[in-house]
């Protein structure tokens, strides 16, 4: 059964740093390509950033700022988020595609407020 669970979500102040982490089991993690989403209150769930096999992506609004990797012998994805702005408050979550099957982890709360 696959399962993601995200940590590393909190209170941080703009221009501060946050990193996430993305458990991962069920499946062999080395062989997928990952991604790290996010959703705003109000707003549709958005693709943050992507991690292949290899190469890595990012959404224009983080490009820079963001940075995606992930430690196949942990079967862990990391999202490191720094300068971080008031539009970066979210839900972040990471997600699979294993046999066509989309999955998702229950997300963690990122707040940027002074």
């Amino acid at each position: 059964q696959v399962r993601l669970v995200e940590s590393g979500g909190g209170l941080v102040q703009p221009g501060g740093s946050l990193k996430l982490s993305c458990v991962a089991s069920g499946y062999t993690f080395s062989w997928y390509d990952m991604r790290w989403y996010r959703q705003a209150p109000g707003k549709e769930r958005e693709l943050v950033a992507e991690i292949t096999l290899t190469k890595t992506s990012y959404a224009d609004s983080v490009k820079g700022r963001f940075t995606i990797s992930r430690d196949d012998s942990k079967s862990t994805m990391y999202l490191e988020m720094n300068n971080v702005k008031s539009e970066d408050t979210a839900v972040y979550y990471c997600q699979v595609t294993v046999a066509a099957q989309y999955y998702w982890g229950q997300g963690t709360q990122v707040t940027v407020s002074s």
